[in-house]
């Protein structure tokens, strides 16, 4: 067996079955239902699901639902490592997967093609892993990173996720394993890490660009963040 990117649909019939390798079906559009291992209920867009070799499971899915379907000779260590299931991706894989079908439906080129599974299995070594997260959630979550540069507060997170901001928070804590307010400053100090290294982009920009509107407070967080400023991490 080799190593296979591809596009597919499923049965609206449930089907059982097991395979000899190891497979990751992430969706693109619509729902899967499937049951595997100790999982049984539904993945959803920006999640995967792992089935290991020789596992059995039962699915099914409407005909318009699309998935991006991975069969994989040898899984990451960090999901063997791991008892998740079903996991949360993050955006940039979650992004990746549109190019993934964008290039598989139009185009035929085995060197690409290999390329992409290894760029693919790459972005799946760095995933965290996050259990998959309640809507709600997962809505908030979504704001926070098309929202980053913006004022993120409990108030508006919560109104996102239709929860009162005492449930929201306690909620987001159960699901994520951190607060709020650690999550946001967690994700706005990696993409300054990753602005500081892979742009140009002066300091004060790269700060408005993840929510300081003064240099000062930007490098003041992120020397807290990472023990270093912004200026000798760039140099």
């Amino acid at each position: 067996m080799k190593n296979l990117l591809s596009i597919r649909s499923y049965s609206t019939k449930p089907t059982r079955h097991s395979h000899q390798f190891n497979q990751l079906v992430l969706p693109l559009r619509g729902v899967i239902n499937i049951s595997v291992g100790n999982f049984n209920g539904k993945v959803a867009p920006s999640e995967c699901v792992v089935v290991k070799t020789n596992e059995e499971h039962l699915f099914t899915a409407n005909t318009e639902a699309r998935f991006v379907v991975v069969d994989i000779e040898t899984l990451p260590s960090n999901i063997l490592s791991s008892n998740c299931v079903v996991f949360a991706i993050n955006t940039s894989l979650s992004r990746y997967l549109t190019f993934i079908e964008n290039q598989l439906e139009n185009k035929v080129n085995a060197q690409l093609e290999r390329a992409m599974f290894e760029m693919f299995n790459l972005l799946l070594a760095e995933e965290p892993l996050l259990p998959k997260v309640d809507n709600r959630i997962g809505t908030a979550i979504s704001f926070i990173e098309q929202n980053i540069a913006g004022k993120l507060n409990i108030k508006c997170l919560a109104e996102s996720a239709f929860l009162s901001e005492t449930q929201f928070k306690k909620l987001f804590k159960q699901q994520t394993g951190l607060t709020v307010m650690k999550f946001i400053t967690k994700a706005r100090m990696e993409k300054a890490q990753a602005l500081l290294t892979h742009t140009d982009y002066p300091l004060p920009i790269i700060g408005e660009k993840v929510g300081f509107k003064q240099p000062s407070a930007f490098s003041r967080r992120f020397s807290q963040y990472f023990g270093i400023s912004p200026n000798k991490f760039k140099k």
